[in-house]
């Protein structure tokens, strides 16, 4: 069992990497195939692009800083960080997807794509980034303002990667409101590809999974609660999941528009719907 588990572990990494990786095919591929963003709308890939910038840069420091390391070690019993390199390969493939899908949105011009709404980040996502780059900032001043010390106590270099790191918390919380409102809205899940839900859904059940093993095998459960930002991206990505695929599958089921019967649609009730 002792060497089972760190083997088990390392695979469920690397599946939910896989999962994960793969669920940001989908959309833009769905995109390019309709020549259309009709149904969806730009806040998601615009997050996205924010949150995974934000979690790549806590990752490399919680892998790779040894003096973030050491900061860790000193607030939790000695415990290295649970962040696998996996973690880093996923969030920079997810960045560069991520910028792609939204350039479908940004530079529709570019890509051929037909007009449609949606296709500008809202006031909402806007402020969201204004307000995380502004967290930021306080906390990077506060960092500096704080004299050395004990970092299991006061504030230090630890900080401002947990700060960054809560900002991808953040976007995750929110980036999946917008859709679920656009669904609502058009009472159909037209334009969005579930692909990406049912893997991110297998990608969270995973990602969840290894963490858990991590911290068993640490015999601390601190190795969890001192990786917070992995822990809540896990069951954030079930809860928000589990609403798209009962959009998809139950609530809007069968009441789906085509793209043709989008573009005949008078120009006020397909704004109201897209």
């Amino acid at each position: 069992m002792a060497a089972f588990l760190p083997l088990l572990a390392s695979l469920f990494g690397w599946i939910y990497t896989l999962a994960w990786s793969l669920s940001f095919y989908p959309q833009p591929l769905l995109n390019w195939q309709r020549r259309s963003t009709s149904g969806t709308t730009a806040d998601f890939p615009t997050l996205n692009i924010i949150g995974f910038a934000a979690y790549l840069a806590s990752n490399v420091a919680l892998y790779y800083s040894p003096v973030v390391r050491s900061q860790y070690a000193a607030r939790h019993n000695g415990l290295l960080p649970t962040v696998a390199f996996n973690d880093i390969t996923f969030a920079l493939h997810a960045l560069v997807l991520s910028i792609i899908t939204a350039s479908q949105y940004l530079l529709r011009p570019l890509w051929g794509f037909e007009p449609s709404a949606g296709t500008r980040p809202s006031r909402f996502v806007t402020g969201i980034i204004a307000g995380s780059a502004l967290g930021l900032l306080i906390t990077w001043i506060i960092v500096g303002a704080t004299p050395s010390g004990n970092p299991a106590t006061d504030w230090c270099d630890l900080d401002i990667a947990y700060a960054v790191g809560y900002v991808k918390l953040l976007v995750s919380l929110v980036k999946y409101t917008p859709q679920i409102l656009a669904n609502y809205r058009n009472k159909s899940t037209r334009g969005w590809s579930i692909w990406q839900i049912i893997l991110d859904i297998v990608g969270g059940f995973l990602s969840l999974a290894q963490l858990g093993i991590d911290g068993y095998l640490q015999h601390d459960w601190s190795g969890i609660t001192g990786n917070p930002i992995k822990l809540a991206l896990g069951n954030c990505s079930l809860v928000f999941d589990t609403i798209f695929i009962l959009q998809h599958y139950v609530i809007y089921r069968g009441k789906e528009t085509s793209d043709e019967e989008q573009r005949l649609l008078p120009d006020e009730e397909r704004r109201h719907r897209d």
